[in-house]
C-alpha cells in the first residue's frame, strides 16, 4: 500500500525548477482551451512527461478520473493482450494462422483463403474480409454471433493486402484470447495489466457468447489510459521495472505494416504513426476523439478524452487534436 502511494506521488510531484516551469507553461495552455470552438467537444487533457504529470485539465464539469468509453482507442489495449499472450507461450506469434483455433467458428463451405489469415493480419487489419466497421456495423453486431458473422464475410482484397479498418479482426482476436488464455478477455486484461499502477477496465459490453467486444465499447478513466500508455513509453514496463508487455512487442506493435487510405497515417498493431510538432508520434485513436499519444524523444504521453459527438476524422476535430498535440509539443520544448 505504501509503495502504491509512493508511486502516485511521484506522478504529481513537480522534481524541479525547470520542471515546474514547464508544469505552469502547459498548464497555462490547457487553462484556455475550453474558449476554443473548434475543441469543443473536449472533455479532459492529462500531459506526462518521464512519468509525471506535467498538468491535466477537464472541460465543462469532466474529470480525468471520471469513465469514459474509449471507443477504438481499445484497440491498443487488445493488440497488448495478444502480446503478453505470445509472451506466455498461448499463442505461436503475429504468423500463426487463426482457423484451426477458431475452427467451431468457420463457415460451412470456407473460402480457403481464410485458411491463411493470421494473428498479425488482424491486429494490422490486413484480413481481406471486408470492413464491418462504420455502416456495416450495426448489422454486424445485430447478428447472433458475432465471431461467426465477421469470419462469413466476402473478401475483398487478399490477407496481408490492403488496410481494411474493422472492428470485427480485434473482436476476433478477443475470441481467440478467450479461448487459449481460458478466460474472458476482461478477467485476462484484470491479470495481466494488474500490475499496471492506476490502470482499471470499467464496463465493457459482449457479444450474445460473452466475448467481450474487442476494440469498441470499453470503459475507462483519462488517467487510466495514461497508465496504460506509460507502460508502452516504458518499453512495456511498469514504473518499478517489471516487464509486463514484452520489450520487443512494443516495437513491432509501432512497426509500420500499412497505412490508413483515409488519413494516410502508418499503422502497425493496433497503433496509428505520423509525424506531429515535427517529432514521430504514436497513437491510439477512438470514434469521437479518444486519444492516447506517445512522443518516445520526448518522453511525452498525452491522453485526450472527448464527447461521442460525431466521427472526429470527418468533421475535422481530429485533426484539430493533433494540432493541439503539436502546440503541448512546442510548449515543453520552449518551456
Amino acid at each position: 500500500m505504501i509503495k502504491r502511494l509512493v508511486l502516485s506521488l511521484l506522478l504529481l510531484v513537480p522534481f524541479d525548477a525547470v520542471a515546474q516551469q514547464q508544469n505552469d507553461a502547459v498548464s497555462a495552455l490547457l487553462d484556455n482551451l475550453a474558449n476554443r470552438d473548434e475543441l469543443k467537444p473536449l472533455k479532459t487533457v492529462i500531459v506526462a512527461r518521464d512519468g509525471r504529470i506535467v498538468a491535466e485539465h477537464g472541460y465543462r464539469g469532466h474529470t480525468t478520473l471520471e469513465s469514459t468509453n474509449i471507443k477504438s482507442a481499445s484497440k491498443s489495449i487488445i493488440s497488448a493482450l495478444v502480446g503478453i499472450a505470445i509472451g506466455k507461450g498461448l499463442l505461436e506469434g503475429p504468423d500463426q494462422k487463426i482457423a484451426p483455433i477458431l475452427k467451431a467458428d468457420l463457415p460451412a463451405s470456407a473460402d480457403p483463403r481464410l485458411n491463411e489469415i493470421t494473428i498479425g493480419n488482424l491486429l494490422s487489419m490486413q484480413a481481406g474480409l471486408d470492413r464491418l466497421s462504420g455502416p456495416n456495423y450495426g448489422r454486424w453486431v445485430s447478428s447472433r454471433n458475432w465471431v461467426r458473422f465477421a469470419l462469413s464475410q466476402p473478401f475483398v482484397d487478399q490477407p496481408g493486402g490492403a488496410m481494411l479498418y474493422s472492428t470485427a479482426s480485434t473482436h476476433i482476436l478477443s475470441a481467440i484470447l478467450t479461448k487459449v488464455g481460458g478466460r474472458s478477455t476482461l478477467v485476462l486484461a484484470r491479470e495481466w495489466l494488474g500490475p499496471v499502477e492506476g490502470f482499471h477496465i470499467g464496463a465493457w459490453e459482449r457479444d450474445p457468447q460473452g466475448i467481450y467486444l474487442g476494440g469498441n465499447q470499453m470503459a475507462m478513466s483519462a488517467r487510466s489510459l495514461l497508465a496504460f500508455g506509460e507502460l508502452y513509453r516504458n518499453g512495456g514496463r511498469t514504473a518499478d521495472g517489471r516487464q509486463v508487455v514484452p520489450a520487443d512487442w512494443v516495437g513491432l506493435s509501432w512497426q509500420r505494416r500499412t497505412n490508413s487510405r483515409f488519413s494516410g497515417d502508418d499503422y502497425g498493431y493496433g497503433w496509428f504513426t505520423r509525424q506531429i510538432g515535427g517529432e514521430e508520434v504514436h497513437f491510439a485513436w477512438g470514434y469521437g476523439g479518444q486519444m492516447l499519444y506517445i512522443v518516445p524523444s520526448l518522453d511525452l504521453t498525452v491522453v485526450m478524452t472527448s464527447q461521442e459527438s460525431g466521427p472526429s476524422a470527418r468533421n475535422g476535430y481530429r485533426d484539430a487534436l493533433h494540432d493541439l498535440l503539436g502546440e503541448i509539443i512546442s510548449t515543453v520544448r520552449a518551456a
